[in-house]
């Protein structure tokens, strides 16, 4: 699954400056650096070097200022990451290329240049905004299966988690959730009901969310973050 490349290729990242969260909009991988907000680099990940994942690069490069497409590298170096047509589209395209290997060592095998295509101002804006709001890294790059733990989640579930014992008012949510009004008169996920005017109790699959993603009540979160 492209899930076991995501760490190898976030410590990769990691050990070039920057911030890396996996599952952002439809980017398996997304990394800022604090210093230097303006740089997006975008992350892409198969478990074959092929043309849907050269295609996922040239969808991200709306957004990012730098594209890494990564694989495993074949066990007799006889795979696509060897063939000098698939090195040179790459090269053309702008895009960095990252090999794999069965022990989780990392090759960069073409480097990205700057790209071409114009960017996406609205798109762009909000895979930034997402990376700056989720709290920790709660998914793995690659991931298709599961739920995404975006930011939203993450402060439905806060407030979810601190009205376990007792219904509770927006107000008194914000000033640790700060979208808890927002959150609540919209009830997404159908996890909220109103239990008296200005106040809102849990509903049964709000409880349910809140035991499935095994989030610890108000009283010993102290504050940290979901997903950190």
């Amino acid at each position: 699954m492209e899930t076991t490349l995501y760490l190898p290729v976030k410590r990769f990242l990691e050990g070039l400056g920057y911030t890396v969260k996996g599952e952002i909009g439809r980017c398996d991988i997304v990394a800022l650096k604090e210093d230097d907000p303006t740089v997006v680099v975008i992350g892409e990940l198969k478990m074959a070097f092929n043309l849907e994942l050269v295609l996922q690069g040239v969808d991200r490069a709306r957004i990012g200022d730098e594209i890494w497409l990564a694989g495993p590298l074949s066990k007799r170096g006889k795979g696509r990451e060897s063939d000098s047509r698939f090195r040179n589209l790459c090269r053309h395209l702008g895009f960095g290329l990252l090999g794999v290997t069965a022990t989780g060592e990392v090759e960069v095998l073409v480097s990205p240049v700057a790209p071409a295509p114009r960017k996406n101002a609205r798109l762009r804006s909000r895979v930034v905004d997402e990376h700056r709001k989720r709290q920790g890294d709660p998914m793995a790059g690659g991931s298709t299966r599961a739920p995404v733990m975006t930011a939203y989640r993450q402060q439905a579930l806060a407030c979810a988690a601190a009205m376990t014992e007792t219904p509770r008012r927006p107000r008194d949510l914000k000033p640790t959730m700060p979208d808890a009004p927002k959150i609540l008169s919209r009830n997404v996920y159908g996890w909220f009901e109103r239990a008296d005017r200005g106040i809102y109790a849990l509903t049964d699959a709000g409880r349910s969310a809140v035991r499935n993603w095994n989030c610890p009540p108000e009283t010993e979160r102290r504050g940290v973050g979901l997903g950190a």
